[in-house]
């Protein structure tokens, strides 16, 4: 029996769950703290990489409004079709993010909220060298990962008639593949959600890479 490519099932739900997605946690609160703490360690008219970036709101539109350039990726056609609507001052791009070609040493920060829990964990290191090679020395990323160890699909998400798909490992596996791709993690925090929640981390590509590089 064939296995639908769980990428495929992670595009189409977003695609059909746009709107039902922000309705059900457009009234979070959450992303404002992390959002103020981003801007305070951004350059003047810094250069922001949004992986998973949805419809652009909250962190596109935010980081556009205090007068940074915001490149935002996401899978779904119709995340990407409403960002661009609802944050014209901002470029989107509809990609699955591991197969980005972007130059090395673009961008002051990446931020992947939410999304790297939809990528394949084998396929998550791998990833998160490529963020690391995408950031100036010291740049920053923000994400949040999973706290347990688990991969697995719900048929009907948020009851909206479509699957969802997600592959994450444990905080300490994040934390040490952070630390193999070459950033320094400079804060940890758990995320409750509901019954269980996720893993936000702060994180700076380390002058020791960049020494190494060179």
């Amino acid at each position: 029996m064939n296995v639908e490519d769980p990428k495929e099932v992670v595009r189409r739900g977003y695609d059909v769950l746009s709107e039902r997605y922000e309705q059900a946690f457009g009234s979070e609160t959450k992303y404002g703290s992390w959002i103020e703490e981003l801007l305070g360690r951004l350059p003047q008219a810094g250069t922001v990489l949004d992986i998973g970036c949805g419809t652009g709101v909250p962190v596109a539109r935010s980081l556009v409004a205090a007068g940074h350039h915001v490149t935002g990726v996401d899978i779904s056609e119709v995340q990407i079709r409403r960002a661009r609507e609802l944050v014209p001052g901002a470029d989107f791009i509809r990609a699955d993010a591991t197969t980005l070609g972007l130059p090395q040493g673009g961008f002051d920060a990446v931020v992947c909220l939410y999304a790297l829990i939809h990528i394949p964990v084998e396929e998550q290191p791998a990833l998160l060298e490529q963020i690391a090679s995408w950031l100036r020395p010291g740049g920053w990323f923000l994400s949040t990962t999973g706290h347990r160890a688990w991969t697995g699909t719900d048929e009907n998400w948020l009851g909206g008639g479509a699957a969802m798909w997600w592959s994450h490992a444990d905080a300490a596996t994040n934390r040490s593949w952070l630390v193999q791709a070459g950033f320094d993690v400079v804060h940890e925090e758990f995320v409750t959600e509901g019954d269980s929640g996720h893993v936000l981390f702060w994180a700076r590509r380390s002058a020791t890479r960049q020494r190494q590089a060179d």
